[in-house]
């Protein structure tokens, strides 16, 4: 997270048990609040694969008291959506009952199961067609510019005022730090971009962070003839397929076009919560074990 240190007052935390960590909580603070990492799509409380429940409830005693203890009135925690997780972990939605945490946003998103896909519907095959027909091109690249330059930064500007989350220099240090992780593919018609998308690779999703193209998408199926090949060849052997969230205005509204396109693709819903939880709290937890 250093490449964007300047903009977060970190309050990161490490959780050990004896020697060893068990838990990691990615973290900013303002005014008295605790975030998870406003500057990560996912946070929350993450654990060691081995923690078992009794230490999982140890793990949030601790934090919570910590917190408490350290003047920090509430703590608003962001949910790690199941398909992220690499092992059943659902210690947070309980905790999150009888801590009394307070839910406060929830996203929609799209997920594709990708031994249990759905059907492409035929509106996006026909884009597929319609860019093989126009001698569309895929590559995968390891540059950023061509799609940050010419497709996402003037479509962000242009539609929303809006520049992307990623600067390109952040963009192309993070992919430096993670090649294994972050691939960039890239549609082409002749030697003119014309649409990409940036793909973020766990062990068990491929996440979507940046989709675009030009003006010309629907009439070239760019974007129907990339993630045609995304979902049914270079990630076929991911366990999901993750298109991301389609909400804006703080989770209050959905994009319904961008909705609909995705589950024409055989996405379906999952959601990201976000809590809040006041600190002091942490001593409802004493009485959960009989």
């Amino acid at each position: 997270m250093d490449y964007h240190k300047d903009r977060f007052d970190d309050f990161s935390l490490l959780v050990f048990k004896k020697e060893k960590l068990v838990s990691v909580m990615p973290a900013n603070v303002k005014d008295r609040v605790v975030y998870s990492h406003t500057g990560l799509t996912y946070g929350g409380i993450l654990l060691h694969k081995e923690v078992k429940f009794n230490e999982a409830w140890e793990i949030y005693r601790v934090l919570f008291q910590y917190l408490s203890e350290n003047k920090i009135e509430a703590c608003i925690l962001k949910e790690i959506p199941t398909i992220y997780t690499t092992y059943p972990s659902d210690e947070f939605s309980y905790l999150m009952f009888i801590l009394k945490g307070k839910l406060i946003r929830t996203d929609v998103s799209s997920s594709i199961p990708q031994q249990e896909r759905l059907k492409i519907q035929a509106n996006r095959i026909e884009g597929v067609k319609k860019a093989a027909k126009a001698n569309l091109v895929i590559k995968e690249e390891a540059m950023f510019e061509d799609f940050w330059n010419k497709i996402l930064i003037p479509n962000l500007a242009k539609r929303h005022e809006a520049l992307p989350v990623h600067s390109l220099s952040e963009i192309s240090l993070l992919q430096k730090a993670f090649p294994e992780n972050i691939k960039q593919f890239n549609v082409y018609q002749e030697n003119t971009i014309v649409g990409g998308a940036t793909i973020f690779e766990t062990k068990k999703v491929a996440h979507v962070q940046y989709i675009s193209a030009n003006e010309q998408r629907q009439e070239l199926g760019a974007l129907d003839f990339l993630f045609h090949y995304l979902i049914m060849e270079k990630y076929l052997n991911k366990s999901y397929f993750d298109f991301g969230i389609s909400n804006e205005n703080q989770g209050n509204n959905l994009n319904q076009g961008l909705l609909y396109w995705k589950e024409c693709f055989g996405a379906r819903t999952i959601v990201h919560q976000h809590y809040e939880i006041e600190t002091a709290h942490y001593r409802l937890m004493d009485t959960v074990f009989l």
